[in-house]
């Protein structure tokens, strides 16, 4: 292998964990208040607001439910206001951020719907106030679930990262299809899907073993 083309692999990988690693904590940043809104105002919840939950629930369905490389071609306008381009790693970032929202939130969603409702009546009970009972009790009762959720949006996004090389977006997906499609190089296609694998790996082990410690912090508490 060339000095160049491992050059070419270091810098794409690196590509790859900028565009994951940022779309990753935006989209967390706006698709945990956004779940645990969901979670929290049916009928009869904490923030009872029946109308705004199923509006706010079509929306992540309807976002949820488009293919990712057609979000990617369809906001391109939006891309461009907001990044000032809609070619780049930087630009890939506005759709990896918009497909991880809705898929966070609904994640956020089921974790914090697993607590017991009893604990959430014991807090009533006692006094304490809606934003209190999320932050003290939901919260901290579904972290493990939130971080097995976040590690599989992070997953999820490593490879619809892969899927904005075919329309310019960088890292690795990019590299793949210039190098291992248009440039009739497999062995840079198998390198691309290796490093991949180990990419997914290493989240995928970190997320589970994180999610545990926290689980037994939780218990000895």
């Amino acid at each position: 292998m060339s000095p160049e083309l491992i050059g070419l692999i270091v810098d794409s990988t690196l590509e790859t964990l900028y565009m994951v690693g940022i779309a990753a904590l935006l989209g967390t940043v706006l698709g945990l208040p956004l779940g645990i809104f969901l979670a929290t105002s049916g009928k009869g919840e904490l923030f009872e607001a029946v109308a705004l939950n199923k509006a706010l629930g079509v929306i992540v369905n309807a976002t949820r439910s488009t293919p990712f490389i057609i979000l990617v071609v369809a906001i391109i306008p939006f891309t461009r206001l907001i990044a000032g381009t809609s070619i780049g790693t930087t630009a890939a970032i506005v759709p990896l951020t918009l497909a991880a929202t809705p898929f966070i939130a609904r994640i956020v969603e089921a974790a914090v719907r697993e607590v017991d409702h009893g604990l959430v009546e014991a807090s009533l009970a006692m006094g304490a106030t809606p934003l209190q009972i999320v932050r003290k009790v939901l919260i901290p009762e579904a972290l493990p679930g939130l971080v097995l959720g976040i590690t599989l949006a992070i997953v999820s996004l490593l490879s619809n990262s892969a899927m904005v090389g075919a329309v310019g977006g960088g890292g690795l997906g990019d590299l793949g299809i210039r190098y291992g499609y248009q440039r009739f190089m497999p062995e840079v296609m198998l390198i691309v899907v290796v490093v991949l694998i180990v990419l997914v790996q290493a989240v995928q082990s970190f997320g589970e073993t994180l999610a545990r410690r926290v689980n037994r912090r939780l218990r000895r508490n």
